[in-house]
């Protein structure tokens, strides 16, 4: 697929896969389908589908979704704008944790948790053995498949005792099924996940916001840790809540889902200026920059439009000269 680039030249898009002995083959970029869940506004299964064509045709082939996201309504929309694809040619990767409790009461409600969707469920912690089967179940009802090829402990950051016992005990009983192919964890911290790593019988775990150009953080633990034990590792949310994704840095950008400190936003503007004289944006540095560590096997942005989709594939084709790289090392 060709789509064009800044300078209105066409630039192909190539998505390669990177493997591991103990993960499914993954495409460098995967589709993450939180907002197809009405996250802080509303969207249409239209839009969604629209999405989904268009990162296919791009070449992405990993695509990862969650019950929490709009209280199930991501995975109903990634279910149906994916059936009729093959199910061997794509990985799909859920999440368990947060159960789902029907509350009829509050239908007439809007939930309270970032996504625009009727109150008809509550969430609740719950890493038990029954309570995880039960999410994969619902989980495969509203994706419409037989099998889901990773599934991530979601954000028990306040329930290592549980997640890291009944809950790993669960999902390697599906594993040994066959049900689910790899699994792990996915938070907004690298030092919990690394320790998944270092007690636990994991495959693959999911950081957020923790290996990026302003966030380092995940390299001091996890990522060494993994590339170790042959753990594989999803960097999400590369452009820190918004302060990585635009060319010109705002004023009033958004970090780890709050207000930017001014002293990141001077930082993110010199490195927008330093890609800019390279020729390229601060996202295509964002979204590449993860993908340079070798634990890293996929990066995963959160995409609502097919024009989202399209932008995105074409920021992971970007030609990055490695003296930027040194730039942006030094900043």
């Amino acid at each position: 697929m060709y789509v064009l680039c800044q300078c209105d030249r066409p630039r192909e898009i190539v998505i390669r896969t990177r493997s591991l002995a103990r993960i499914p083959n993954l495409t460098e970029l995967g589709l993450g389908a939180a907002q197809f869940g009405n996250l802080f506004r509303e969207t249409t299964d239209e839009a969604c589908v629209d999405a989904v064509d268009a990162a296919w045709e791009a070449g992405i082939r990993y695509f990862d979704t969650a019950p929490h996201y709009g209280l199930g309504l991501s995975e109903l929309r990634l279910g149906r704008a994916l059936a009729g694809r093959p199910r061997d040619e794509y990985v799909l990767s859920t999440k368990v944790g947060r159960a789902l409790v029907p509350t009829p009461q509050n239908v007439g409600s809007l939930d309270d948790d970032g996504f625009i969707v009727p109150a008809a469920y509550r969430r609740e912690w719950d890493f038990s053995r029954d309570g995880i089967l039960r999410s994969i179940d619902e989980s495969l009802d509203r994706l419409g498949v037989d099998d889901i090829d990773i599934v991530y402990l979601h954000d028990p950051d306040e329930h290592w005792d549980a997640a890291s016992t009944t809950g790993i005990a669960a999902l390697i009983e599906l594993r040994d099924q066959g049900v689910v192919q790899a699994i792990g964890a996915g938070m907004n911290q690298s030092a919990m996940l690394a320790e998944f790593v270092r007690r636990c019988d994991v495959d693959v775990m999911m950081v957020a916001g923790r290996y990026t150009l302003l966030d380092r953080s995940a390299e001091e633990d996890l990522l060494p840790l993994a590339l170790d034990r042959g753990v594989g590792v999803v960097a999400a949310a590369v452009y820190n809540s918004g302060l990585l994704s635009t060319a010109e840095v705002r004023s009033d950008a958004k970090f780890d889902y709050g207000t930017a400190p001014v002293a990141l936003i001077e930082r993110a503007r010199s490195m927008a200026e330093a890609c800019s004289r390279y020729g390229v944006t601060l996202p295509d540095a964002a979204l590449q920059f993860a993908l340079r560590h070798p634990a890293v096997t996929s990066v995963v942005v959160g995409l609502r439009t097919a024009e989202q989709a399209a932008s995105t594939a074409d920021r992971a084709s970007a030609e990055i000269p490695e003296e930027l790289w040194t730039e942006l090392e030094a900043l």
